[in-house]
């Protein structure tokens, strides 16, 4: 993994040996992570292919270090790589939550489902200390707002109290992320993440414990996790998965770039491969953003993928009945200082 600047840098610069040390040992990466200021909790968006309008992300960057990420360019906003910087550089929103009351308890607020993990996983290895997630999830639940939660990580467990109670008022769905059952790929693919069966094992005990789990099986990568597409979603659906969905790769911006030196890397073979049938997806091109097609992409081989979908869900008896999170519980925070209402 290299640590190109971001698009915003006006200097480029690139690691090489210069042959003055040449027994030196390299440091071990340190993982850094500072406070951010923040005005505001929620982030809002109007995307029609994305299934929410709020979200709350209390992390910038990912230990995680998926290489695929398509929250990696991100980073150049604050100045820092897309690379290296977004896995050791990380910056925590330590006032979230309460912002989050604050707004949560604005007269003009409306109760809609608040999405966490739609930028960078909320239980990265740093939430173990910071716990702003699962303070976040107490304040939801106390307002009995829905919430919708994506992750890849085995610390969701921490916070199965909270869940539980959640899910007893249909206010939570959370989302497994599935990319493949290899684990030989996953080590490389996704360094620092859970193991395959780690994830599959989240989804068999949130499901012994009442919380609804969608299996996310994203990305799906041509010619190295497509073929798998019809097996995780059997895993899933044995490990009690009652909804599924899935997610072709996608690679704006600066990721167009980490992603092909990694595929060069790892899978030099199959470099040219998952390259032109990614583009084959994206209308000739390695990305499109256009809203509808980003996530599935369009043409032949879309098509394909959607049948496969389809008829391995139906067969599944995936996706039966949707899940519609209750908005209506909604009681607003009451912050210091406020007189409480008597309805």
């Amino acid at each position: 993994m290299g640590n190109p600047a971001g698009r915003y840098n006006r200097q480029q610069s690139d690691t090489f040996d210069d042959g003055w040390h040449p027994d030196e040992a390299i440091a071990p990466l340190v993982t850094e992570v500072t406070e951010e200021t923040s005005r505001t909790a929620i982030t809002r968006n109007r995307s029609p292919d994305i299934p929410f309008e709020q979200s709350v992300n209390m992390y910038r960057g990912c230990e995680h270090g998926c290489i695929y990420c398509y929250a990696r360019p991100s980073h150049a906003y604050i100045g820092l790589s897309p690379g290296l910087d977004f896995e050791t550089r990380l910056m925590a929103k330590t006032a979230a939550p309460e912002l989050l009351e604050r707004e949560l308890a604005a007269r003009t607020y409306q109760c809609k489902t608040i999405a966490l993990g739609a930028n960078t996983d909320p239980y990265q290895p740093i939430e173990r200390e910071r716990r702003l997630t699962r303070r976040i999830l107490e304040i939801l639940l106390d307002c009995r707002h829905p919430v919708a939660i994506t992750t890849k990580s085995g610390l969701i467990e921490r916070d199965l109290d909270l869940l539980e109670a959640l899910a007893e008022r249909r206010l939570v769905q959370v989302g497994i992320s599935l990319t493949t059952l290899d684990r030989t790929l996953a080590r490389v693919l996704e360094p620092r993440a859970a193991a395959p069966e780690r994830r599959l094992a989240v989804i068999r005990r949130l499901t012994q414990a009442g919380v609804p789990v969608v299996a996310l099986v994203a990305p799906v990568i041509p010619f190295l996790t497509d073929a798998e597409l019809e097996s995780l979603l059997e895993q899933a659906a044995a490990a009690g998965a009652s909804q599924a969905q899935y997610i072709i790769l996608r690679l704006p911006l600066e990721l167009k770039e980490l992603f092909a030196d990694w595929l060069e890397a790892h899978v030099p073979l199959k470099k040219q491969h998952v390259l032109s049938r990614l583009a084959e997806f994206h209308g000739g091109e390695l990305y499109r953003s256009g809203f509808g097609s980003r996530q599935t992409g369009s043409g032949v081989f879309a098509e394909l993928m959607r049948q496969r979908f389809r008829l391995a869900v139906r067969r599944l008896g995936l996706n039966v009945r949707s899940l519609h999170l209750d908005t209506s519980q909604f009681r607003p925070p009451v912050l210091p200082g406020q007189q409480m209402s008597l309805f």
